[in-house]
């Protein structure tokens, strides 16, 4: 969801929005701004599974690349781009045909031998599979299998082209490998606690909502991690981040976005601070099966009621741009306008039309400041049109779970939400969680639409990108067009950090644990 559609948190160098304290209070400060040796970071979200296949969150996502090995790696900088990780070759051999070798001398923790190629095999059908019911199945949607060559080698077969292969699925945690015997042992499914580890770093520890831990692997057969330790600190606030950096206590967080500009003015002694563009999307979802959202007109006018620039600048602080669609700029298929946009006159009309006198909603959000901000905007706008509207905020582990019908029957009432979801560098990466399938998994407006499935299928296996680009716009004006989406903001990533360290990330800002090193 990182899509991994995500976001969680909580934690308190002041009291408030958490159910703990401060990482300082919690444990004794161990940044590496101290020793050199253990570097601490801020995460949004605490855990929840660590199986690729089933991660919740793009925070998980940056643990199990760093614990399970995949064939290739994102590489920090400003260019999307790859390197080999756990293979010693990748080579496309044709449009339909991916060769791989595996570096010798893998090996997987808790004496699980040699990592194979009947492993990848058996990693990357697994996600495939349809009776896994992986909500990353799509990831691999042009599988036709994995030939195993021998010990080491093996081949991925497609049965058609697919245009994000390297994009968006060997490059992430989908593509993580794990141990056959290892998974099988414990039921076919990871939860929070690796074995068979095989990465960088291995996770030896995690406290709830206080830290996960993970070292050098000691057996990596290459290049190791550039810390010794690594501690995870779930803190769902940014601005509560922020404060921990202050005190010593984190060495490395994004920052809220209306704190980039202050923070770029009067950084905190030995902190960095960076901007970079962001491929994230906030919107404004409506459930379309729960009353009054059944009704097309009322999600129309809720649309027309919303004044997305006074939302995105009072939740932001005039630090992001309003967008026009899922997919940011410079990817295939960004749009450059809405086709429906603030205008509560129509939006009075729509509501007179049905009748719709003392309306009532409820809208979702995570607990977090700029949610709050913006969902109290919502609020507002909405009330100027005659809708009373309850803000409801909930800790991480509850909002993930609202929409998904496997968590209980709260997608039932579920009506308004305000929600965010990481990105990969392909359009498709944002398409991907509001098709059919998804429809109570990530899909929680319930959005059900033929032509849109049918485009994204097609969208995976077009190689020109004039035809993707004209794709992915169609596909967005669907979704606008149900009346189930109001599109907010991109937002943009502020990372700070300690000048002591380099940090590896990616263009969007997402850390890349194995690539921080020191200066």
């Amino acid at each position: 969801m990182t899509k991994s559609p995500f976001h969680l948190s909580r934690r308190g160098v002041l009291k408030g929005a958490g159910a703990i304290g401060a990482a300082g209070l919690v444990w004794p400060s161990m940044a590496v701004s101290q020793d050199g040796r253990v570097l601490t970071v801020r995460s949004y979200s605490d855990l929840q599974v660590l199986d690729p296949a089933f991660r919740l969150s793009a925070p998980e996502g940056d643990i199990i690349r760093e614990i399970f090995a995949g064939l290739v790696t994102n590489v920090s900088g400003d260019a999307w781009d790859w390197e080999l990780y756990a293979a010693e070759e990748m080579m496309q051999e044709d449009d339909q045909t991916v060769f791989f070798r595996l570096r010798e001398g893998i090996m997987f923790t808790d004496d699980y031998g040699m990592m194979t190629a009947d492993d990848v095999k058996f990693s990357i059908e697994r996600v495939a599979d349809p009776a896994m019911e992986s909500p990353y199945a799509g990831d691999w949607a042009s599988l036709r299998e994995v030939e195993v060559i021998d010990e080491l080698s093996g081949r991925i077969h497609l049965a058609e082209p697919f245009a994000p292969l390297w994009n968006s699925t060997l490059p992430t945690s989908t593509c993580s490998i794990l141990s056959r015997r290892a998974v099988e042992e414990l039921g076919g499914q990871i939860a929070t606690e690796p074995v068979a580890q095989s990465g960088r770093y291995i996770m030896t520890d995690w406290v709830p909502r206080q830290r996960t831990t993970l070292v050098r692997n000691p057996d990596w057969p290459g290049e190791p991690g550039g810390f010794e330790e690594i501690h995870i600190v779930p803190i769902e606030d940014p601005s509560t981040a922020e404060l921990g950096f202050e005190a010593g206590d984190l060495d490395h967080t994004w920052t809220a976005v209306s704190s980039i500009q202050r923070l770029r003015d009067e950084p905190p002694p030995g902190g960095v601070v960076l901007e970079k563009p962001s491929l994230a999307y906030v919107w404004l979802g409506m459930n379309q099966v729960a009353a009054p959202l059944d009704n097309p007109n009322i999600r129309r006018a809720i649309q027309h009621a919303i004044d997305r620039q006074t939302v995105v600048d009072a939740a932001y602080f005039g630090a992001a741009a309003t967008s026009t669609g899922i997919i940011a700029p410079g990817l295939p298929g960004h749009r450059e306008a809405n086709l429906y946009d603030y205008d509560p006159d129509r939006a009075r009309e729509l509501l007179a039309q049905e009748g719709a006198d003392n309306l009532f909603v409820t809208l979702d959000i995570l607990n977090q400041s700029e949610r709050l901000t913006a969902a109290q905007v919502i609020q507002a706008n909405l009330a100027d049109v005659g809708i009373t509207c309850e803000i409801k905020q909930n800790d991480s582990g509850t909002f993930w779970t609202l929409g998904d019908d496997s968590s209980g029957d709260y997608w039932q009432q579920l009506q308004l939400v305000l929600s965010r979801f990481s990105m990969e560098p392909d359009p498709s990466w944002a398409t991907v969680w509001f098709t059919p399938e998804q429809v109570g998994v990530w899909n929680w407006e319930r959005f059900d639409n033929a032509e849109y499935a049918q485009l994204h299928a097609e969208g995976l296996v077009t190689q020109d990108p004039a035809e993707r680009d004209r794709i992915y716009k169609r596909m967005q004006d669907l979704m606008e067009e149900s009346g189930q989406y109001v599109f907010l903001t991109h937002e943009v990533t502020g990372v700070l950090h300690r000048d002591t360290f380099d940090p590896g990330l990616k263009p969007n800002g997402e850390p890349l644990f194995g690539e921080f090193r020191s200066a």
